[in-house]
């Protein structure tokens, strides 16, 4: 039966396959554990459970059955030479919220520099700091001040774990756009060159591929992050990959923390790969480039910040918006399969 769900924007797409480019950790584990069964089920969950990191702001809830809720997913630049704690700046941003009655998932972009209040802080500044500040915590309080919602779980994925998994792999293919250089791991400069055209890439020039923005900007940088988060995907479910899972998983595991548990990540997973007719709204906060006190900033649009709000707290309590009041805010309606 056909749905009505809208669309933040005539731009954005709806793509079943992007909530599963976001539980890509754990599509992959549970890859894993269907071949190998027992054993290899077992090495997964001991992964699962050492990535398993509780907040301080946490309400106990060991329910693994799917509910409305929201997941904050942060994309962590960081590195050895970075020493790889807390005091990394966030890259990437997405607030995913679900609605189980209306079997929908709006996923939300957050620009890395959007000027926004820190609560960590008591001051405004770029998002991606919050990270800094307060760590996932730091990240989920902004969220949640910006937003005026509650965000119930987040997942943190290191972006060396693009490292880790595509050498575990054998490498991926892509098609590189345009001669790159770039930075590798460590942050050497121009370490890392690319050449035009289609081409598998190891873990240091995957990484390479999905950060630089040098050419042209965060938008085609996200796109370039699906695409490479696509070809891991098709690549570890390709027979070829069936034997290095173990490798895989490990990678994943050390590279990953969330405060969902094992259980509430497998009833993720198998909601979003039994329900053919889930449907997904993309966006992204709307603001415009500025420069405050010499620093660049991305300001937000209070205006469509406050539709925002409104979509989201609607989406999370089951309030359904009607087709008038959506295109009023913006929104396109678009039939569903």
């Amino acid at each position: 039966m056909n749905r009505k769900v809208y669309i933040v924007s005539k731009k954005k797409k709806k793509r079943k396959t992007l909530f599963l480019f976001l539980f890509t950790p754990i599509l992959i584990v549970l890859l894993a554990t269907a071949v190998y069964a027992t054993n290899l089920y077992l090495k997964a969950e001991n992964i699962a459970n050492s990535s398993y990191e509780a907040l301080e702001n946490d309400v106990a809830n060991a329910s693994s059955k799917v509910e409305n809720m929201s997941i904050l997913f942060i994309g962590v630049d960081d590195s050895e030479t970075r020493n790889f704690n807390d005091s990394t700046r966030s890259d990437a941003l997405m607030l995913a919220t679900f609605n189980k009655d209306t079997n929908s998932v709006q996923l939300l972009s957050i620009p890395r520099d959007s000027y926004v209040y820190i609560p960590e802080k008591g001051y405004s500044t770029k998002i991606n700091h919050a990270y800094a500040y307060g760590g996932a915590q730091g990240s989920i309080d902004t969220i949640e001040h910006l937003l005026d919602i509650d965000v119930d779980y987040y997942m943190r994925m290191n972006f060396h774990a693009f490292i880790d998994v595509v050498d575990a792999l054998g490498g991926v293919k892509v098609d590189v756009p345009y001669a790159i250089s770039e930075m590798d791991s460590s942050d050497k400069k121009g370490a890392i060159q690319l050449e035009e055209g289609l081409q598998t890439l190891n873990g240091e020039e995957a990484l390479a591929f999905a950060r630089t923005r040098k050419q042209d900007n965060d938008m085609e940088r996200g796109k370039r992050q699906q695409e490479l988060i696509q070809a891991i995907v098709q690549k570890a479910t390709s027979v070829e990959s069936l034997t290095k899972y173990v490798d895989v998983i490990e990678a994943i595991g050390s590279n990953m923390k969330t405060n969902l548990t094992f259980s509430q990540m497998k009833s993720l997973v198998a909601y979003a790969i039994k329900n053919t007719d889930l449907s997904i709204t993309t966006s992204q906060l709307q603001g415009k480039d500025s420069t405050i006190n010499g620093t660049y900033y991305f300001t937000l649009d209070d205006e469509e910040l406050e539709k925002t709000r409104t979509l989201l707290q609607n989406h999370l309590n089951g309030i359904e918006t009607n087709e008038s009041a959506s295109e009023d805010n913006g929104f396109e309606s678009v039939e569903m399969q």
